[in-house]
């Protein structure tokens, strides 16, 4: 099938757009490789500091002839889908072993779990943590000693913060390891509908308790489609995971042939092989609209918005919002999952998952089949799914029809004819609305705005009975420069309870919402933010603001809007307190949402 028209005009900007920032990058890590293997050039004094620990692999580290793995881990026990990493490292030094190569942990980065800081203080770090893990990652990598990396990651802002590292290292083969989800639990839909009743007093604190506990109860990703699995999603479409490893479940003896296969792959593409794939060569404007293709078709979280410019621009890629606007107005969105749908990405993975979304994608013309990935062999090998055959790791065709129509759609039959992203722009600044989950009688939502500074006033106004009328919430000075941008994920069910009794309501925000938001339509990542003097700063109570999904427009309709003096509040209450004053440089220099919020590059 030929690549479709959008899609090939759509690559072709972005490569005009980048063609400096990408020359000079590829001329970056091209003569970095043309140095050879990193150990060569090191000292022996250099060279016995790393290898003083190694043991039985000292002699083959010492010899630098075949490839030495550097693991970066973002292993803990506190998030339930970086748990398995605990077996890992071990898995893949033996794994190298049986190849004569060797590994090392090279370093390990934070890992933050968005579910624990959800409407607390620490979330005014949590976007940050991004940019800290690529730091953290490129100090690791800083030793070269290393001639391919293995990154252990899966969740929010760990998976895009390797990806800015790799593509900082891009001269270093990069394999991506996930440790996958956790087996099906409470239904999301019920787990959401106990979170309404809690809002609205119908249940009291046991009851919220105990469905949380029995939503989120093992180790493995969070199975409702936020921004962890679509990390993994990403990670696959982008051609840096072997083919049909996101949703295989922790602890099985799949996963860890998965892992140990991991292991062998980043041996045979590291420099010392024929089989050379640099990260930075995978990492090309093909392989980003790949993964937004991936996005739109799957309804994935609107924090890959923001995730991915940053992680194309380490790459010397430039991305912009119209970029994901035109890709989604073709690719249709062809998966239910929750919060999209009643699916979990159990339900996806059994019902033709990944392999077969791929499959039908690559029919239908709207995915790059020519990109490098570290198969070696293009976006065609996604098609196959990994099997554990009398204990031999081996890759079979995946589905070719759907096993769950209610779950997974062929390409010519999808859910919707587009994809679930639209960028808005008016005279409110610009930004994204998700309407995967939203009905289309919501699209467009006209009504007089309701002021907050937090998410906290607005559940306030909640509970004293004065959100009674059609409204549009603005929730402002929730930027990056403001106080690191959380998600107002605490607002969903508040919102969704409004909506459910028959008001017209939508959020509109310099914030971000979670992965997980779905139903209640939501304009969000407004820029420039209202701390940066945004037109957010000028929007008082009472104000009449129409927000048209259709149309991709956000204004207010108010006259004498543009002569306002912006609101300054006190923002002094977002700079201290569990490490918020560790970050002042990087509210202070934090770049606008509709550029990834990018610090490091």
């Amino acid at each position: 099938m030929a690549l479709h028209p959008t899609v090939a005009a759509v690559t072709a900007r972005i490569e005009a757009r980048s063609e400096e920032t990408r020359a000079r990058y590829l001329a970056k890590i091209r003569d970095a490789a043309d140095k050879g293997p990193a150990r060569g050039h090191l000292t022996c004094g250099n060279q016995a500091h790393a290898y003083a620990a190694m043991g039985f692999d000292k002699k083959a580290l010492a010899d630098g002839t075949l490839p030495n793995l550097g693991i970066v881990t973002a292993y803990n026990d506190m998030l339930s889908a970086h748990q398995p990493f605990a077996t890992y490292p071990d898995l893949i030094k033996a794994a190298a072993r049986d190849k004569g190569a060797t590994a090392q942990v090279a370093g390990g980065v934070p890992a933050m779990c968005d579910g624990v800081t959800q409407g607390q203080t620490g979330m005014e770090l949590s976007l940050f943590s991004r940019d800290v893990i690529a730091l953290a990652a490129g100090v690791a990598l800083s030793h070269n000693t290393f001639d391919a990396a293995i990154y252990l990651g899966v969740c929010d802002k760990i998976v895009p913060g390797l990806i800015i590292a790799a593509a900082s290292f891009g001269h270093i083969p990069a394999v991506f390891i996930p440790a996958g989800p956790m087996r099906s639990g409470l239904p999301n839909d019920k787990k959401a509908k106990v979170r309404q009743q809690f809002a609205t007093g119908e249940v009291g604190r046991d009851k919220l308790m105990a469905a949380e506990m029995a939503s989120y109860h093992s180790p493995g990703t969070c199975t409702f489609y936020g921004t962890a699995n679509t990390n993994q999603m990403l990670m696959e479409f982008m051609g840096l995971h072997l083919p049909g490893t996101s949703f295989v479940p922790p602890d099985t003896e799949l996963r860890d042939a998965l892992t140990a296969a991991g292991a062998h792959k980043a041996v045979e593409i590291a420099a010392q092989g024929a089989g050379y794939i640099p990260a930075g060569e995978v990492l090309d404007a093909k392989a980003f609209v790949n993964g937004i293709v991936g996005l739109m078709a799957t309804g994935g979280s609107t924090n890959l918005v923001l995730h991915l410019p940053a992680m194309a621009k380490a790459a010397g890629i430039i991305l912009d919002l119209e970029d994901f606007a035109e890709l989604s107005s073709v690719v249709p969105l062809m998966a239910k999952v929750y919060p999209n749908g009643l699916a979990d990405v159990n339900h996806f993975h059994a019902a033709g998952g990944l392999g077969y979304l791929i499959g039908q994608l690559l029919d239908a013309g709207l995915l790059h089949d020519d990109t490098t990935t570290i198969t070696g062999t293009g976006l065609q090998a996604y098609r196959q799914e990994p099997k554990l055959i009398d204990g031999e790791l081996v890759w079979q065709d995946a589905a070719t029809e759907t096993l769950n129509d209610k779950i997974l759609r062929p390409a010519s039959d999808p859910f919707q004819k587009t994809g679930g992203l639209r960028q808005l722009e008016g005279n409110l600044g610009r930004g994204v609305i998700k309407i995967s989950a939203v009905a289309p009688e919501r699209h467009v939502i006209e009504a007089p705005a309701r002021v907050f500074h937090d998410q906290q006033s607005v559940k306030d106004a909640f509970k004293a009975g004065t959100l009674t009328e059609d409204t549009i919430i603005v929730v402002r000075f929730q930027g990056p420069k403001a106080n690191g941008m959380p998600e107002l994920h605490g607002l969903t069910p508040t919102l969704a309870v409004l909506q459910d009794r028959g008001l017209k309501v939508a959020l509109v925000t310099d914030g971000r919402m979670s992965g997980a938001s779905g139903k209640v339509p939501a304009a969000i990542h407004v820029a420039p933010e209202a701390a940066d003097g945004g037109p957010l700063a000028r929007v008082q109570d009472g104000d009449i603001i129409r927000l048209d999904a259709t149309a991709g427009t956000l204004e207010i309709l108010a006259e004498g809007f543009e002569a306002r003096v912006p609101v300054s509040p006190d923002l002094s209450a977002n700079e201290d307190g569990l490490g918020r004053e560790l970050f002042a440089a990087f509210r202070a220099h934090a770049g606008p949402a509709t550029a990834g919020a990018g610090l490091v590059v």
